[in-house]
């Protein structure tokens, strides 16, 4: 299973539909801004998530930018102030 290291920033202008974005995104990613998601995902997840990103926003007015990082691009992010670094969870490895 491949998995990827994301960052998802949003510009969503009704309410409503911001307030369902985020709801949808903390179910996949952690929040580490108002309107900034981030974590590793598997590729299947990725794809869903993309889906579910299209129904909640009007691509009129709205903007979803989806940012993969390399592992290299993940070590180099530097975090001032309250942030937290978020990682990948190791999966069980069943013997």
């Amino acid at each position: 299973m491949q998995f990827r290291h994301v960052v998802v920033s949003y510009d969503v202008v009704d309410n409503r539909k911001r307030t369902q974005l985020a709801k949808y995104l903390k179910g996949y990613l952690e929040r580490v801004q108002k309107s900034v998601f981030e974590g590793v995902i598997a590729d299947r997840r990725l794809e869903t998530l993309r889906t579910g990103i299209e129904k909640r926003i009007d691509r009129s007015d709205d903007t979803v930018r989806i940012y993969t990082l390399c592992e290299r691009c993940v070590s180099a992010v530097e975090i001032i102030g309250t942030g937290v670094y978020i990682e990948r969870e190791d999966e069980d490895v069943l013997v």
